[in-house]
């Protein structure tokens, strides 16, 4: 802890966004970045706590006090190489996680943490313009071989820790390119895919056996993947949306999320789409059902597309600003949260459950919703409870984002035959084994939709698991 005052006389500085104006028109990266001068004082707010709660907060464990030291001393090789000891990806956390370290922080006891995720962001960046970041292949090969089936976070992961254990590893994809969520459903403007490219090339120097457009179950059967694997790990994710089925739910104009998310950074990428499949929002009054993350990621890419109006509701109530007592530091706060596609306009709403969906000649129009009231029991359980008062919103475009049930069943997993637990995912034991000899699965095909910073913890687990299966 180079200056043990540095957190008294030093606030808390963020980059910040991109100007609103500039921002909408594209889908450049929203956020800024500080110079390293600031930077180096953001990192020396760290008061290197007795107890360092941004440890137990992290599903990874990074090491946060260490390397925000080294931040701060501009020792930026020695941070790199102690944030890669827990992290094999600090450039995606550092830009989409949603920091649950920094909620844990101390120094969020005053609402001012650390720009830990920031800091993470940085460091990652002038790693890899310095040249600090290079392949690391095994010396040696053990001989045996692993699939890895998926290549979200958690797949990559798995695969860049079981290669540096000298195993053979096979990544198989079913889209065109490898990086899953990461790729697909995460738009460009939080995301640019080139983050993901460049890692995608120290994986390949390293070793990794790359195997895109295909689809295990389809292309290649399980039966044969098991034959010719020592091991296989299941890294798929959660495919599987959370559908609503009111009335009118079949109409031309309501789309799943992804749907609209994976279209985009597809068109981005210049791959092949359907021109009589692209869903476009422009000039159109689009209603975004659904009040998190992917929620935000659809009102940010409608707004990008030259939406008329932009609207978001969510059948939960309204989370407080600021503070709740109902989740006290250092426990992960239900609050209210703005993105920077909230900020660009956007109409939000709560506590509306949606009833009907209205059409005109088979295309949705309007959207009748009904307000709800929530009301806690004796045993603090939440009740829903319907008002009866109803409201009808334009709509010409509608977008689910409701969330993930569970990893796609059909193909694959049925093929496999791998127990599901009672969400329906992949059942693991504690060592990520499924029910199948030589399958195990991790990442949200095995705990359900979850954080990216958890898949990657997922990834390096079930990973280690299987080498010792393995030797």
């Amino acid at each position: 802890m180079g200056n043990p005052k540095a957190f008294i006389t030093i606030p808390r500085k963020e980059a910040g966004y991109r100007p609103v104006n500039e921002r909408i028109y594209d889908f450049g990266e929203v956020e800024q970045t500080l110079n390293r001068e600031d930077r180096k004082l953001q990192a020396s707010r760290c008061m290197d706590c007795g107890i360092p709660f941004c440890h137990s907060a992290c599903p990874l464990g990074n090491k946060m006090p260490e390397w925000q030291d080294l931040i701060y001393r501009g020792k930026w090789k020695e941070g790199i190489e102690i944030l890669h000891e827990t992290n094999n990806f600090p450039d995606f956390t550092g830009r989409i996680c949603p920091a649950p370290c920094e909620k844990a922080c101390v120094l969020a006891l005053h609402e001012a943490p650390v720009t830990i995720r920031e800091n993470e962001a940085a460091i990652t960046e002038v790693a890899f313009t310095e040249g600090m970041i290079k392949a690391r292949p095994p010396k040696t090969r053990t001989g045996k071989s692993v699939a890895v089936i998926g290549s979200g976070p958690s797949g990559l992961a798995a695969a860049q820790q079981l290669n540096r254990k000298g195993h053979t590893v096979t990544i198989f994809e079913k889209d065109n390119t490898l990086g899953g969520l990461l790729r697909y459903g995460i738009p460009n403007f939080k995301l640019n895919k080139n983050v993901i490219d460049r890692r995608l090339e120290l994986l390949k120097e390293e070793g990794i056996i790359f195997k895109p457009n295909t689809e295990i179950g389809k292309d290649i059967s399980g039966k044969e993947i098991l034959k010719n694997f020592d091991a296989v790990c299941l890294t798929i994710g959660s495919g599987q949306p959370r559908n609503i089925t009111p009335k009118g739910r079949e109409l031309k104009g309501v789309y799943f999320a992804m749907e609209l998310l994976s279209q985009q950074n597809q068109l981005i990428m210049g791959e092949k789409v359907d021109s009589k499949a692209i869903i476009n929002a422009k000039g159109k009054h689009v209603l975004v059902i659904g009040g998190g993350d992917t929620g935000s990621d659809c009102v940010g890419t409608s707004i990008r597309q030259g939406a008329v109006k932009v609207t978001q509701i969510e059948i939960l109530p309204k989370p407080p600003e600021g503070k709740n007592p109902d989740t006290p530091w250092p426990y992960w706060p239900n609050i209210l949260r703005t993105s920077s596609s909230h900020k660009e306009g956007c109409v939000r709403k709560w506590c509306l459950n949606t009833t009907e969906f209205v059409g005109d000649k088979g295309q949705v129009k309007e959207v009748v919703v009904e307000e709800v009231e929530w009301t806690k029991d004796e045993t603090g359980r939440w009740n829903m409870k319907s008002t009866g008062k109803t409201e009808t919103i334009k709509a010409d475009l509608v977008f689910l984002a409701l969330g993930f049930v569970h990893p796609v069943h059909e193909g694959l997993l049925t093929e496999l035959g791998v127990e599901f637990d009672a969400r329906g995912n992949v059942k693991v034991d504690a060592v990520g084994k499924s029910s199948v000899n030589k399958v195990f699965a991790a990442g949200d095909a095995a705990i359900g939709a979850s954080l990216v910073v958890r898949a990657i913890a997922q990834g390096r687990k079930v990973a280690e698991d299987i080498h010792k299966s393995l030797i």
